[in-house]
């Protein structure tokens, strides 16, 4: 680990959707959507249990089609890597609701563990930033934690990027529904959408 005061990804993203409110929040393979879920389940909660590399792209989908409700995607560094072409197109699209949060351990912590290009040479930040996210940052205390949470919330001045660096304790597994099926219908549903 290339930084030493790492933040607790639990403590993270229950401070971040303390108060969701209406937002749809998309989780990404593995870690993140445990943390998703043990923060709470809801009916806004999207969980992918897989499908690495698409979280951000589900979002940027369901921000645009549901432009005055926040999107808060919250994924982990190994997934970011490999969706990195996302964050060009919500540069381009630029929807104002959408959210990214990528907690980012520095490993692959869904294959053993390994570095992740994030330990060394590769800054999600600048990615963001060079993509046309203008709201591109750091978060490294709870302080600033606490501070951008309220943020999720606006549905006018987006999309917004934030990296928090995080440790790489290996949690118990929160699960919620693992029915790809009973995820999506509950999400319509929440969202006043007849089922499929």
């Amino acid at each position: 680990m290339s930084q030493t005061n790492l933040l607790d990804r639990r403590d993270v993203v229950s401070s971040l959707l303390r108060d969701r409110k209406d937002a749809i929040v998309v989780g990404g393979l593995g870690a993140s959507t445990y943390d998703i879920a043990a923060a709470g389940d809801h009916a806004r909660n999207f969980y992918l249990w897989g499908a690495m590399g698409g979280a951000v792209m589900i979002g940027l989908g369901l921000a645009l089609a549901q432009p005055k409700l926040p999107v808060v995607v919250i994924t982990g560094d190994g997934e970011m890597l490999m969706g990195m072409g996302s964050l060009a197109t919500v540069g381009l699209q630029k929807p104002a609701n959408l959210s990214i949060i990528v907690l980012d351990n520095e490993s692959y912590g869904e294959t053993g563990g390994q570095m992740s290009h994030t330990a060394s040479a590769a800054d999600l930040v600048g990615v963001a930033r060079a993509c046309g996210i203008a709201d591109s940052r750091a978060l490294d205390t709870m302080a600033a934690i606490e501070a951008f949470a309220p943020d999720l919330q606006d549905v006018s001045a987006g999309p917004r990027f934030a990296s928090v660096k995080i440790d790489a304790a290996n949690l118990e597994r929160v699960l919620s529904n693992r029915d790809g099926m009973f995820i999506l219908t509950r999400l319509r549903g929440a969202l006043g959408f007849s089922p499929i």
